[in-house]
């Protein structure tokens, strides 16, 4: 019998994975999606299948001008209050990275001609702290195709959210001044910069990557934009507690 065609059978086979708290060891060539659009559209599967809602984006880039952009949904369901406890069951082998986050201040609804900068950046209403908990749904990841982490939400396992306050354009996005500690242990490396520089570049991709997809951006969408701290691997239950200056603190449980 032949597979079923893809994103669907892979899409289930990572919502199984999800559910159960399990990594998907055995990857078949016909998992990975054969480009970028694939990978997205196995994104909005796994949606679908989760029976959720978009919560939000994370998006991200290596660069700090002019790299590629990857973005991943952000499962409604798998957003949390600062706060919160989270069961490690639910993340298998969860990392930890502190990020700023934004909501825009208006919708954008899909349209033929592009969002400039300008209309997207003047858009900005809210920022805040987040702390995302990564676990990818495949044992051997990191070594894994890039278009099927792609399509896994970017190893995307739960949004923490700390309180939003409204958007400082003076901010120090390059490089602000920050803490974040696991079970009492600093675990900043550095100085703490995000990889793609100033965050706010990459929110006008964003913006033009949903709304091409037949999609809206709306204000209550929290757009989460890179670690600052690098990816820390947890060792066991915990407490996080993040503070970037300026901006509310941020804490989570893991247990």
């Amino acid at each position: 019998m032949n597979q079923p065609s893809h994103p669907a059978n892979i899409a289930q086979l990572i919502v199984d994975a999800m559910h159960d708290g399990q990594k998907l060891t055995e990857i078949r060539p016909e998992h990975v999606p054969a480009d970028a659009a694939a990978a997205y559209a196995l994104q909005r599967e796994i949606l679908r299948l989760r029976d959720t809602t978009v919560g939000g984006w994370k998006v991200g880039s290596k660069s700090t001008s002019g790299g590629p952009i990857n973005g991943a949904l952000l499962p409604e369901d798998g957003l949390f209050a600062s706060g919160s406890q989270v069961e490690c069951v639910d993340y298998p082998s969860p990392i930890l990275e502190l990020e700023i986050a934004f909501r825009l201040n208006r919708e954008f609804t899909p349209r033929e001609q592009p969002y400039s900068d300008e209309e997207v950046l003047s858009s900005i209403g809210s920022m805040g702290t987040t702390i995302e908990v990564v676990s990818s749904r495949f044992a051997a990841w990191p070594k894994i195709e890039p278009l099927l982490a792609l399509g896994d939400l970017l190893n995307h396992g739960a949004l923490i959210i700390g309180d939003f306050v409204p958007y400082d354009a003076s901010f120090p996005f390059v490089e602000p001044a920050l803490t974040f500690t696991y079970a009492g242990e600093d675990i900043v490396p550095g100085d703490g910069a995000n990889p793609a520089g100033d965050p706010r570049r990459l929110l006008p991709w964003l913006v033009n990557h949903h709304t091409r997809n037949g999609l809206s951006v709306t204000p209550d969408l929290v757009i989460t934009t890179g670690s600052y701290t690098g990816m820390y691997q947890t060792k066991g239950p915990g407490l996080a507690v993040g503070e970037i200056r300026g901006l509310p603190p941020i804490s989570v449980e893991l247990i």
